[in-house]
């Protein structure tokens, strides 16, 4: 059922492959991101990110300001651009887009616009756009996402999954649970790992489905702490290793196309078919029936 969500998971290393890599962020200017749901998870992956509302809010003080926009139509999005006032770079999909015409660079990340709502491919392609701004080398991206895309997925039953991750893995344990909640439909929440072992704990039980990104260093020790409270709790708990963001986002795809098959679920809406509660509620129906 998940026709487009899955042909733009195992699409993504063909789509990383043509990620541009020729633009370079200024070394000396000062930086902020921007963007929001997925791409404000993208955002965080490349330094001082703030959320679009926030940055309409109160507009960054910054040099540049790094707009995150898969479709280029993001309202809030748009407003943080207007509102910032100075250099504004764009990485998206849609180089025809509104606000690709208010930025005074354009970062095309992917190949075609994704057809689902349950966006994967659009997010990798950003986090790797974002490295090349950043002078980072994304050669290996393509072939360690081939090598993530052989993991096997199994499918929970529960309907609350937690996603702790800490540093780099921040925005990974935020953007999976996102996935989770909007392919599959479950009550899934992401915290960072030190703040969920600061009482968030005090709400789980045995009916909590768990995963635990490893990450390094501190950040590891004290996941082997949050699986250990986890376990005791009778929790099913997985902890996965990390390497890159790009790379350990893709168990929880696969995830999500695992889930949605054993639930018989279409992921690509996002749980907004024509005439949905859902539709009705956000006056965003999905238009690729």
């Amino acid at each position: 059922m998940a026709g487009e969500t899955r042909r733009a998971v195992f699409a993504q290393p063909e789509w990383l492959r043509a990620v541009p890599t020729e633009k370079r962020l200024p070394h000396e200017a000062e930086v902020v991101f921007t963007g929001c749901g997925t791409s404000f998870h993208a955002a965080q992956t490349g330094g001082r990110a703030i959320q679009a509302l926030e940055a309409v809010l109160r507009p960054p003080r910054a040099d540049i300001l790094v707009c995150v926009s898969h479709e280029g139509s993001t309202e809030l999005t748009m407003e943080a651009e207007r509102a910032f006032g100075g250099d504004v770079w764009l990485i998206t999909g849609n180089p025809e887009s509104d606000l690709a015409q208010l930025a005074d660079e354009v970062v095309v990340s992917t190949p075609e616009l994704e057809r689902s709502w349950c966006h994967t491919a659009s997010y990798t392609c950003a986090v790797a756009a974002i490295d090349a701004l950043n002078d980072e080398d994304i050669a290996a991206l393509p072939g360690a996402v081939e090598q993530a895309l052989q993991y096997e997925a199994q499918p929970f039953e529960q309907d609350r999954v937690l996603v702790l991750g800490a540093g780099r893995d921040w925005p990974t344990a935020q953007e999976a649970a996102l996935k989770l909640r909007e392919g599959v439909w479950v009550d899934a929440s992401a915290y960072e790992t030190e703040q969920f072992l600061h009482g968030h704990i005090a709400a789980v039980d045995e009916r909590v489905r768990a995963y635990v990104l490893e990450g390094e260093g501190r950040a590891a020790e004290r996941a082997e702490v949050a699986v250990a409270q986890l376990e005791a709790l009778g929790c099913e708990v997985t902890l996965l290793q990390t390497s890159h963001p790009v790379v350990d986002i893709v168990p929880f795809h696969l995830l999500v196309l695992a889930v949605a098959e054993a639930r018989g679920i279409d992921p690509d809406p996002i749980r907004r078919p024509p005439g949905s509660r859902w539709a009705e509620a956000t006056g965003s129906p999905y238009p690729h029936g």
